[in-house]
């Protein structure tokens, strides 16, 4: 049977980098996230986690792409 999971990271070594990213932009936003479960925070604050994350990794491959 195949895994259709689609939280697998296609560059290997790059799960801890994102993770310390989601922390570090949890604190900016007021987030209190803690190691393991985070089932008790608010679908808001874990959206506004991460729509940041996203926008931060977005932003760094458009700086790739331009060069800089």
């Amino acid at each position: 049977m195949s895994n259709n999971n689609s939280n697998e990271k296609v560059v290997a070594g790059a799960k801890d980098a994102l993770n310390r990213m989601k922390f570090e932009i949890a604190s900016q936003v007021g987030v209190n996230l803690t190691d393991g479960y985070n089932g008790n925070i608010a679908a808001k604050d874990a959206g506004r986690v991460g729509g940041n994350i996203t926008k931060k990794l977005i932003q760094m491959a458009e700086s790739q792409l331009a060069g800089k």
